[in-house]
């Protein structure tokens, strides 16, 4: 289940997905790339990761990520994933985003007190849509503070890089807004976790994710990547498995989907 926050919340998140599993036995399943960071929050999780072998905590933040990370569970859950906009991460947590790329951060090194209710909520197994509503009180809530002088700025950036479909260059990028390439990549790596040519370039593999999807297995493999943006279509599959892990059609022929960025292997 995947729910929009109300119309003041969406600058900052960009959806809630809520998921349970009832079966038994291990799931595995991968993580890549959408250039948002988020918060998954768990009463029961029992999650481990593949690269470390270490247990993962309950509830964690996970930073902007530069390529996909497998996970397996077991047994039963349900959880509550927060999928923010990426600079609401340092808004959040008041730390770079730079320094936390690629990183987990377990809600009980951060503002425990603050989470633990939304995890007791999920542990009883109350309805989803009522501990979003909680959720989105506090986010309402938290957001009284300053985000900071930066903030439009980089969501400007954001925004246009959206809206070109990845496709800008630095040069498009200093005449938008006014400043030099190094300084606009510094200012846009503390609050994104990545620089504005990496983030444009997950919005572009992005984007042609979204025109397979639309095909739904009918499409043209050349034609898409040509439209795009990319130069040729080996460059679009190697891009491709470096941050999904899959080819296109292996992505396109994964059978459960729990959202774009998030699938069962």
């Amino acid at each position: 289940m995947q729910i929009s926050p109300p119309q003041h919340l969406a600058p900052f998140i960009r959806h809630y997905i809520f998921l349970e599993n009832f079966r038994e036995g291990v799931k595995n399943v991968r993580l890549f790339t959408d250039g948002s960071t988020g918060l998954i929050l768990s009463g029961n999780i029992n999650l481990l990761s593949h690269i470390s072998e270490e247990r993962m905590p309950l509830s964690f933040f996970y930073g902007t990520l530069d390529r996909y990370k497998d996970f397996s569970s077991q047994g039963q859950f349900s959880l509550m994933a927060v999928v923010f906009q990426p600079y609401f991460f340092n808004i959040l947590l008041k730390t770079s985003a730079k320094e936390t790329r690629n990183h987990i951060i377990s809600v009980e090194d951060v503002m425990k007190n603050k989470w633990q209710p939304f995890q007791e909520m999920l542990f009883n197994r109350e309805d989803p849509l009522s501990i979003i509503n909680s959720l989105n009180l506090f986010f309402t809530e938290f957001l009284k503070q300053e985000t900071g002088s930066d903030y439009n700025l980089i969501r400007s950036v954001q925004q246009y890089i959206l809206k070109n479909r990845g496709l800008v260059s630095s040069k498009q990028l200093e005449q938008f807004t006014g400043y030099s390439e190094r300084h606009l990549e510094r200012k846009f790596e503390n609050y994104m976790g990545i620089s504005p040519k990496k983030y444009g370039n997950i919005t572009r593999l992005h984007y042609f994710l979204s025109l397979m999807n639309r095909g739904e297995g009918n499409y043209n493999m050349a034609g898409l990547s040509y439209h795009a943006g990319y130069s040729d279509q080996s460059h679009l599959i190697r891009d491709f498995k470096n941050s999904v892990g899959l080819t296109p059609g292996q992505y396109i022929n994964t059978k459960h989907k729990m959202a774009v960025n998030f699938i069962e292997l």
